[in-house]
């Protein structure tokens, strides 16, 4: 299953909203009287495409996936600090520009990836028990629980940390702008999230529960006859 191209796909996608998030999240806008990171409007796609993996391919392929985000904007983060030191041509005038966007402090980093991880794996946890105890009905139910819980937590930390760390633009009200504006948008995808859920299932022909998983985020390899097709 692991192998299927439109598991590659829905992981690709993944993968690249999060790492243009975290590109573009330094940026604050000014949305009539919410203040939000630019990233409001991408963030939350990589949620959806979570729920998504969950849903279709069980808990253990999304914390596969959410593991692979990790090292890939590690990756970027370790290439872009690269660039960032390496000595700018003389006449070239945009190293402080580059610094300031694609050099950010060490809490911002700290503070996107501790969100990340807290975030994607409540948010896969969740939506996996809840297809459980819902016996796979009202997929929206889950779509949004889990994203209460998983944008909550992503939200809080992220903006949290930024705030106590005293980041130009960032203060805890954002989080009251932030939070419900990612639900909103997870609400108003559910439609798209049907489709693409239910367009899955059918060519990939699995329904997976997990049943029996071990939930553990750090388990990378999975335990044979833990979890069952349905």
């Amino acid at each position: 299953m692991s192998t299927s191209p439109r598991f590659v796909v829905i992981s690709a996608a993944f993968v690249t909203c999060l790492i243009t998030a975290n590109v573009i999240a330094v940026k604050v806008v000014s949305i009539g009287p919410f203040v939000l990171p630019a990233a409001i409007f991408v963030f939350p796609l990589s949620y959806i495409f979570g729920d998504i993996l969950t849903e279709v391919y069980g808990y253990h392929q999304a914390r596969r996936v959410i593991w692979l985000g990790f090292a890939c904007n590690l990756v970027f983060v370790f290439f872009a600090w690269i660039g960032e030191i390496l000595p700018p041509l003389p006449e070239w005038p945009h190293q402080a520009a580059y610094e300031s966007i694609l050099g950010p402090a060490p809490w911002i980093l700290v503070a996107s990836f501790l969100g990340y991880l807290a975030g994607e794996f409540a948010n896969s946890f969740v939506l996996a028990r809840m297809k459980i105890m819902t016996r796979g009905r009202w997929l929206w139910t889950r779509t949004v629980t889990s994203t209460v819980i998983g944008q909550g937590l992503d939200t809080t930390i992220f903006i949290l940390i930024l705030t106590l760390a005293g980041t130009p633009g960032f203060s805890v009200m954002m989080i009251l702008h932030h939070w419900p504006a990612k639900i909103l948008i997870e609400a108003v995808a559910t439609p798209a999230t049907y489709a693409a859920v239910g367009y899955l299932k059918r060519r990939e022909a699995t329904d997976f529960y997990d049943y029996g998983t071990d939930f553990n985020p750090f388990l990378l390899r999975d335990r044979p006859g833990k979890a069952v097709r349905q």
